[in-house]
């Protein structure tokens, strides 16, 4: 698994904090709950699409794959976050919550098993 640079695990971690405060607060304070869900999502992902993996394990790559698609429910969960702050769109009720539920799932599972398989595999 290629691993990140210093400065792009900085990132990675303050998209991270930014997403869990942004969903925290959105009762609160929508627009700026959505700021930081949408700003904490994209650095998220972004730095989450770098990573790469190589190798030929199967399970490693069905787990990237399923990675990846957490990211992207994120991404998801901050449209639907701002097409119900701004009143817009399809998703005027809690959609993004859903949404956002089943991207941390996501991120939470392949988080734990993506090492453990690392381990097994070296």
């Amino acid at each position: 698994m290629r691993q990140l640079t210093k400065f792009q695990q900085t990132i990675f971690i303050i998209g991270g904090l930014l997403v869990i405060v942004g969903a925290a607060t959105y009762m609160l304070a929508p627009i700026p709950a959505f700021v930081l869900f949408s700003v904490g999502s994209v650095a998220f992902a972004s730095m989450q699409m770098l990573q790469t993996y190589d190798g030929k394990n199967f399970i490693i790559r069905r787990l990237r794959r399923q990675q990846l698609l957490g990211a992207v429910a994120l991404l998801l969960a901050a449209c639907f976050m701002c097409m119900q702050t701004f009143r817009f769109g399809f998703a005027l009720r809690n959609e993004w919550v859903v949404c956002a539920t089943v991207g941390c799932v996501l991120e939470l599972y392949t988080a734990f098993r993506i090492p453990s398989e690392l381990n097994k595999e070296k």
